[in-house]
This record gives structure tokens, C-alpha cells and sequence, in this order.
């Protein structure tokens, strides 16, 4: 079966139209390109701003031109994270897609169901001439995942709708009305290259086989962190065999957990069988320790060819004791709303740069405010006693929650009329655009629902095909019913 055959019909296969077109952020002209010419050819009104928005508008249902509009809104571009041994191009390449049971899963890639099922839902409904609803807009916004440029760069007037339905949460039976704020922080570490010490043999040490994920929804579970396991190793065999280090690659997208990593390092030819014992021993206590959250990890090494040269070693004790004490995970937990993390913080990725700079990118994330930036400054005090140079990002606001919200209320009872049970409401931990649309638009009614999806932001990324579905009734309904 393809995915074009499943049901719904409408909204499968504009997903599967989605997913054939390269859409990166920060490089989304082919999907913007697709939108436009979609506007165009069911006669909508459609227009774009220097941001590299995307909003179409549909008029109402005959009889319903007096129903309040609502704005639909999806972001354009997704996460590109691929396993180390899959060839994709996400400039150019579309998503290889398969069903495996009740999931759409992708060929050893993220998916883009985050948020690709947003933009299909969305235009399912603009293309549909029977649905009774009210004014209709569909916002489409550049360049979620790495900044959320789009939304920061809406400009006042660009949608006119007060109710906005957001469509880029990841939990069915779940409605959500609020999420966190977050921030970047990064470190910048200035090494100087010295020669490799003689007699010396150099291996390649990594780690692999990690789940990944969502760095806010996911970072509950307690999955592996691949640049904090390296460095664990790298650390304690610095201390026994007097390692050096020549490079450190591990994560690489600020909103992922990071699943893979590895460094080159060296080792006095005397310390080899020693080293690689002791790599030995604390891979499988590591694995132990894993065995319940990450059953696939895999911690290996090999000997490879001597690098051209070492950092410094006062630079390389720095470094590893910096991420080691560099908080990466739940930081607090809510007491407003109990299950929800407050307060977070991912260690994200290392890259060594060929102008003797090593960076350190990591993200935080809180529901209040005030905690987002005394999290962001805990992780720079960190690494700024270790002497790296530290800047933090411009950072975005939380969405804080109405539980008197008017579409909240119609979601609830459209939710319980087709399913039979009440939905669940909360907040998330994830970042959501809600938080910036609310500053460029004071006062607009909000609420974010969608299928179940797992693994965003990983390659393991997978979305349900019943709740597809679910979501698609209840947007529907909701849309009917708003008056």
C-alpha cells in the first residue's frame, strides 16, 4: 500500500505531495513555490513577505461569511537529520516514505510529519468545496526549526483572522494551550594546534545506534546524549592514559538530542591495549546503565591514521570538563501542572572548525519566563569558568495558557461528540510560534492539536495512520462550528 491509497484521501495525499519537495530551513523556495502555485490553481487569494511567509485565504461556506475567520497554521520547512550510513541530499532529494503497520516512517531520514501533516491538513481543507465553514486563512511559516525567523519577522496586518488553530503538536487526544520559551547558547572554545606526540597511535571512538529526538518533547525519557557519553569516555581515558585529542564531532541540529559522535584522539603506543580495555569496560557499563531507554547504542573504536596534529592539552581538560559539567536534560519540573517539565536544557552538538574554534551549541527551554534565562545563564557560567566565550541567542517567548479560551472550549466539545471522551489539555515543552504570534497579535484565541507523532527530529521519526484520521475529523468539526 502507498500512502496516496490511505484515508483520508484528502489530506494523504497532500502529504505525500509534501514530502517529494526539498524544504530545509532557511531554504524553503520549492515548497513556497508549491504553495503559491497551489493558491493559484483553486482560484485563492494568496501572498508571501520578506520573511519567507505563506498565507492563502479562502472565503466562507455560503451563509457562513459573518462566522468569525480562523487562521490554520503549519510551518513550511523540517528538521534534516539522516543516519550517518543513508545517502540523502535534503536540498534536492525527496523523502523516501514507506508504511510499516499503523506508521509512515522514512528510509533511514526524519519524515517531515513535523510538521508536513500541518500543511496537507491545511490545504486539504482549502481545496475542499463542502466543508461549512467560516472565513478561512492558512499560514504557512519559514524556518521553524532553527529560529523560528518566520514568526519573528510576521508583520502586523499579514493575517486578519483572531482565532489561529496551530497544527504542529504531536500528541492526539491532546489539546494543547500553551508551551515553552526557549533560548541558544553557545560556547567558543580557541585551541592551537600542536604537533602529535611521538610514538603515538591514534583511534577513532564513537558512539551510535541512539534514539535521538524531540529536544523538548523527548527530553523527559532520559535518551542518551551522544556528545555527553563521548566525552564521558574521552574525559576518564585523558585521566588514565593520557589521551589526545584532534577532533570532536557529535550532534548537529540545536533542537535535536544529539544520537551520534565521535572524536580522534591519540595514545601513547604503550597505552593501546590498556585504552582499549578500558573502552571496553566502560561501554558496557554505559550500555547497562542505557539498557532500558537506549538498547541500540553503540560504543566502538578502530585504529586510524595519525591526525595532523593535537590541541593543546590545556585547551582539551578544559573542554571535556566543561561538558561534563555541563547540565543537559529536565533542569525542573512544573507545579502548576504537574507531568509537564518547566525547565530544560540540551546539549546539542560539538564541531571543531578549521579556524582553531571549537563550538559548543546547546538550547534551553522554559514555561516561565524568567527560569528560561537562569537556565541559559547556568549553562554559560559553565562554560565561561572553563574560558570559553559565550552568546546566547535572541531567544522567543513562552505561550502562557487561557483555560477560558473560546476555541479551546469548541475543540473540547467537538473532541467528546466524535470520540466519546474528553480530550486531554495541557501545555508542552516543546517551542511552538504561538508565543510570537501572541506578541505581534495581542488578544488572538489559539489552541494546537495533531496526530501522534514519535521520534520527531530523528530519523527513528514516525507518525500514527489512525490518529491521521482523528485529527482530520476534528479539524473539520471544529471548523464547522465555530460561529
Amino acid at each position: 500500500m502507498k500512502i496516496k491509497d490511505l484515508e483520508p484521501k484528502a489530506i494523504w495525499n497532500y502529504f505525500d505531495d509534501v514530502t517529494k519537495i526539498p524544504r530545509p530551513s532557511k531554504k524553503e523556495e520549492k515548497i513556497i513555490k508549491y504553495l503559491i502555485n497551489f493558491a493559484k490553481e483553486h482560484k485563492l487569494e494568496a501572498e508571501t513577505d520578506k520573511a519567507g511567509n505563506v498565507i492563502i485565504r479562502k472565503p466562507a461556506y455560503l451563509g457562513k461569511e459573518n462566522v468569525k475567520s480562523v487562521v490554520m497554521q503549519s510551518h513550511s520547512d523540517i528538521v534534516c537529520e539522516k543516519n550517518s550510513d543513508v545517502e540523502h541530499d535534503f536540498e534536492n532529494d525527496p523523502i523516501q516514505t514507506f508504511i510499516d503497520g499503523d506508521w509512515v516512517k522514512a528510509k533511514g531520514t526524519t519524515l517531515g510529519g513535523d510538521d508536513g501533516i500541518g500543511i496537507a491538513a491545511s490545504l486539504a481543507i482549502l481545496a475542499d468545496k463542502n466543508i461549512k465553514h467560516g472565513p478561512l486563512e492558512a499560514l504557512f511559516t519559514a524556518d521553524e526549526e532553527t529560529g523560528m525567523s518566520g514568526a519573528f519577522g510576521l508583520q502586523k496586518g499579514f493575517m486578519k483572522s483572531k482565532i489561529l488553530i496551530n497544527l504542529d503538536s504531536e500528541d492526539e487526544g491532546e489539546l494543547f494551550i500553551g508551551c515553552a520559551g526557549g533560548i541558544d547558547t553557545v560556547a567558543i572554545f580557541d585551541y592551537k594546534r600542536k604537533k602529535v606526540p611521538i610514538n603515538s597511535v591514534a583511534y577513532k571512538v564513537s558512539v551510535a545506534g541512539l534514539k535521538g529526538g524531540h529536544s523538548g518533547d523527548e527530553i523527559h525519557k532520559g535518551l542518551g546524549n551522544s556528545n555527553k557519553i563521548l566525552n564521558r569516555i574521552l574525559l576518564n581515558a585523558q585521566l588514565k592514559y593520557k589521551i589526545r585529542l584532534s577532533n570532536f564531532d557529535g550532534g548537529n541540529l540545536r533542537n535535536a538530542i544529539p544520537r551520534e559522535a565521535y572524536a580522534i584522539i591519540t595514545v601513547s603506543e604503550n597505552n593501546t591495549e590498556g585504552l582499549e580495555k578500558f573502552i571496553d569496560n566502560i561501554a558496557n557499563t554505559i550500555k547497562n546503565e542505557l539498557l532500558q531507554t537506549e538498547p541500540n547504542i553503540k560504543i566502538s573504536y578502530h585504529k586510524t591514521d595519525l591526525p595532523e596534529f593535537v590541541i593543546n592539552s590545556s585547551v582539551q581538560k578544559k573542554l571535556f570538563n566543561a561538558i561534563y559539567a555541563s547540565w543537559h536534560g529536565v533542569y525542573y519540573m512544573s507545579i502548576d501542572m504537574p507531568g509537564l517539565v518547566e525547565t530544560s536544557t540540551n546539549l546539542a552538538s560539538v564541531k571543531f572548525k578549521n579556524n582553531n574554534k571549537i563550538i559548543i551549541e546547546t538550547s534551553q527551554r522554559s514555561s516561565v519566563e524568567s527560569a528560561k534565562y537562569d537556565i541559559a545563564q547556568t549553562v554559560a557560567s559553565c562554560f565561561e569558568l572553563a574560558g570559553a566565550k559565550v552568546k546566547h541567542g535572541d531567544g522567543y517567548p513562552g505561550w502562557k495558557p487561557n483555560t477560558n479560551s473560546e476555541i479551546l472550549k469548541i475543540t473540547q466539545k467537538s473532541y467528546k461528540k466524535l470520540f466519546s471522551q474528553e480530550p486531554i489539555v495541557r501545555a508542552i515543552h516543546a517551542g511552538l510560534e504561538c508565543g510570537l504570534f501572541l506578541v505581534k497579535y495581542p488578544g488572538t484565541d489559539m489552541i494546537s492539536f495533531g496526530p501522534t507523532i514519535r521520534g520527531a527530529h530523528s530519523p527513528d521519526e514516525r507518525m500514527n495512520i489512525p490518529t491521521v484520521k482523528k485529527f482530520w475529523e476534528l479539524l473539520v468539526d471544529v471548523l464547522e462550528n465555530i460561529e
